[in-house]
């Protein structure tokens, strides 16, 4: 088994596991109901053979033996529902229980990746991981997880029952049973990869609808929505054709399973058959099985294969968690650099100081961040450039704290790995490339950072950056609604919003994630010369891979794509 099944593996069992008391109780269910089908099946027997004993023989039907069996008769026929209501009952409470435990993992260690999360994919394949492939964790608990169990107490229950009647039907059944469990596995196997196709198809679909769906007053603008149908239309016929596909492969799967089933079944009817005429080729005019006992392993047979066919029936449900869990493991393998009760906590009073030595960062066997060394002096405006590849957002991610890393790094001489970084990241100032604004009005977005400042200090700082202007023209003025990510502004305006928004952080340090990546040149000129102004006297880190426009930092420090560290006076 490869390492990354062992992963598989191992996930789903731990989340399995946490739903593992409602299971027990369902398979103690399933048990209960086991043993009073093997009770009916008794009492329909005896019934049956003293009926056909005394017609045989022309003897009149004793009503007694019915009056004495037709009341455990029916309540074997009623608790057996009553049972095996409880048990899918118990099954699914399991299952949504184990999908839910799967689910809040997966947002908590969304919410730890903070602005990370975009390298695990979009927002709407990130939503699609916490709806849909969390949900086929369920299935896979509420079936699969509890079949497994089951076919170790059923079968082996249904054949001591039949072992107690005919030693041969009971060798019957325990020769024919493992040929369900081979093809389950043949099969099986080509669903598992349809499976991880098929989610594959979901995430994308799910990333492009939600992208053409922000965009669509810019599409309409453009017109360019045919464009965009056209683009969720062959995305959605993709994710159609590799559902069908699985599909196809689980009907295929069933269909092979009732086939086996019926055929040993059948197996045991001729053998039984042929022994009540005596005609067995071993045993001639020997009857080696009673009717009763013939007929008590007759309608046992089919309960004995039915949780096997339930089990390969329900594989490629196991094949779905499996493709889910493997799209959601990178997600839940990550680690952030978690506060613990020795944290430091840091404050600084003035633009702090920073000195990398030998950090480096190797995740899912490659290496993000090779080694590199390089301090940066109070105040200092530093440019951090490369390609992509070569390291520049995991270096903004480490001092983030979202990313693990070997190698030491001082802040102001205090060793970083010893602070508290929840509280260190509140005093950094972070603009990324997108503009992280909400569908709320614009005072509310700028109180985001800081709840406690008044109207006045706002249109301060909005003077500050070139937006109080606007927005005294604006009908509502502070109170004016934004859309989703700040829609009603244009992309400068945004931009210069969450800069007015990280003035009120009053913060000593910037990180800045190429902040006019996506805007046009006058716009991108426009911010340039804004955040120059805002950032005197501060520390700030600058990430790009392009700074040709930004000769106001004092020195730019270039990463190749090699991952080998250079260094250049940028003034």
């Amino acid at each position: 088994m490869s390492t990354s099944s062992k992963a598989l593996g191992q996930t789903l069992r731990r989340y399995s596991n946490s739903a593992k008391r409602p299971i027990y109780l369902a398979w103690l269910m399933s048990l209960l109901s086991t043993l009073l089908f093997i009770a009916q099946s008794w009492l329909l027997a005896k019934m049956f053979a003293h009926w056909l004993y005394a017609f045989a023989h022309e003897q009149a039907i004793d009503p007694s033996v019915f009056t004495n069996l037709l009341p455990w008769l029916i309540a074997c026929l009623l608790l057996r529902p009553v049972f095996n209501f409880v048990k899918e009952k118990l099954a699914f409470n399991a299952g949504l229980q184990a999908s839910k435990h799967l689910r809040q993992t997966v947002l908590s260690k969304i919410e730890q990746l903070g602005t990370a999360r975009y390298q695990y994919g979009s927002d709407g394949s990130l939503a699609s991981s916490v709806i849909e492939q969390a949900d086929a964790l369920q299935g896979y608990v509420s079936r699969f997880y509890l079949q497994r169990l089951i076919i170790v107490t059923t079968p082996i229950v249904l054949l001591i029952a039949t072992a107690s009647q005919s030693l041969m039907a009971a060798m019957i059944l325990l020769l024919t049973a493992p040929l369900v469990p081979i093809f389950m596995i043949l099969i099986g196997h080509a669903t598992a990869r349809k499976s991880r196709e098929q989610f594959a198809a979901m995430a994308q679909l799910s990333g492009r609808f939600l992208d053409w769906l922000r965009g669509t007053a810019t599409l309409q603008r453009l017109q360019a929505v045919d464009m965009a149908r056209d683009d969720i239309e062959l995305a959605s016929d993709a994710y159609r054709k590799r559902t069908m596909s699985v599909l196809k492969i689980a009907f295929l799967n069933t269909a092979a399973l009732e086939l086996l089933g019926a055929l040993s079944i059948a197996l045991i009817a001729v053998y039984l058959g042929f022994g009540l005429v005596g005609i067995l080729p071993w045993q001639k005019n020997v009857v080696p099985v009673a009717y009763q006992a013939a007929l008590f392993i007759l309608l046992l047979a089919p309960e004995f294969y039915a949780p096997l066919r339930q089990l390969g029936a329900d594989y490629h449900v196991k094949a779905q968690a499996e493709g889910a869990i493997e799209r959601l493991l990178p997600i839940l393998e990550f680690n952030c650099i978690h506060t613990t009760e020795d944290s430091q906590l840091f404050t600084p009073t003035a633009s702090p100081k920073l000195t990398f030595y030998d950090v480096s960062v190797k995740a899912n066997e490659r290496i993000q961040l090779a080694p590199l060394s390089f301090s940066v002096n109070h105040g200092e405006s530093v440019a951090i450039i490369g390609e992509s590849g070569s390291g520049k957002s995991t270096l903004l991610q480490i001092l983030l704290g979202f990313c693990r890393y070997q190698g030491d790094i001082k802040v102001n001489g205090q060793d970083f790995a010893n602070i508290n970084h929840e509280q260190f990241r509140t005093q950094i100032a972070y603009l990324s490339q997108q503009t992280m604004l909400l569908p709320m009005s614009i005072a509310d977005n700028l109180r985001l950072v800081n709840a406690d400042v008044t109207d006045n200090e706002l249109w301060q700082v909005l003077a500050k950056v070139g937006l109080k202007g606007l927005i005294e023209r604006l009908p509502n003025g502070l109170a004016t609604m934004l859309g989703e990510r700040g829609s009603g502004l244009s992309g400068g305006q945004q931009r210069r919003l969450a800069i007015a928004q990280l003035l009120l952080q009053n913060s000593y340090f910037w990180l800045l994630d190429e902040p006019t990546e996506h805007l046009d040149l006058d716009t991108k000129t426009e911010i340039n010369t804004l955040l120059q102004q805002v950032t005197q006297g501060k520390t700030v880190l600058w990430v790009t891979h392009d700074a040709h426009t930004l000769t106001w930092l004092d020195r730019h420090i270039q990463l190749t794509p090699q991952h080998t560290l250079g260094g250049q006076n940028g003034k």
